[in-house]
Parts: structure tokens; sequence; C-alpha cells
């Protein structure tokens, strides 16, 4: 009997409606995953995305911030965690 890709497959898939960074700026968030992926676009580049719940609805954000990639490897034990995203200069930064 053929296997089903449910039970051998680890993919996580991240539900929600794409919200952009800026949108989200100085706002509580609700982070509750993240990945971490080569990026297709840019060769020897890495993005992020974000699962998070903004007013109790899920979503997901995408970006190339090293700062966020840094934080969220750098606290991923302490996940879900509440924090809000902070653009200082031309940086993103958990706070």
């Amino acid at each position: 009997m053929p296997e089903r890709f449910s039970d051998f497959a680890n993919e996580e898939a991240f539900e929600g409606e794409k919200l952009r960074l800026d949108d989200i700026l100085n706002k509580e968030i609700l982070v509750t995953g993240y990945k971490i992926k080569d990026s297709h676009q840019k060769k020897n580049t890495q993005y992020l995305t974000i699962h998070f719940k903004l007013d109790g609805v899920q979503h997901i954000a995408f970006t190339g911030s090293m700062v966020l990639m840094d934080q969220l490897r750098k606290y991923e034990s302490h996940l879900p965690f509440l924090a809000v995203i902070k653009k200082i200069n031309k940086h993103y930064t958990f706070s």
C-alpha cells in the first residue's frame, strides 16, 4: 500500500494573510513561528518568513532582515512571544 505524504513529510506550512513589515511596525504581535530559507531571487542570501498573530488573526510576513533572523535564532526557545517590530534607520528589530 502506498504511503501518505502526511505520514512521512516534515513540511510545515504557514497559513495566513500576507502583510508587509511596514504595515505592522510599532504594533504588538504574537510571533508563533518562523522559517529561514535560501533566496531563489538573490544568490548567497536568505529570507525570513515570520508567522504571527495580529489582533487574534494569523498572518505571515517576509523579509531579508538579518537582525530579525539572528534574534529569532537566538530566542527561538521563547516562542511564542509578544513583540513589536521597530525600524531603526534602515534596520528592523524586535523590541
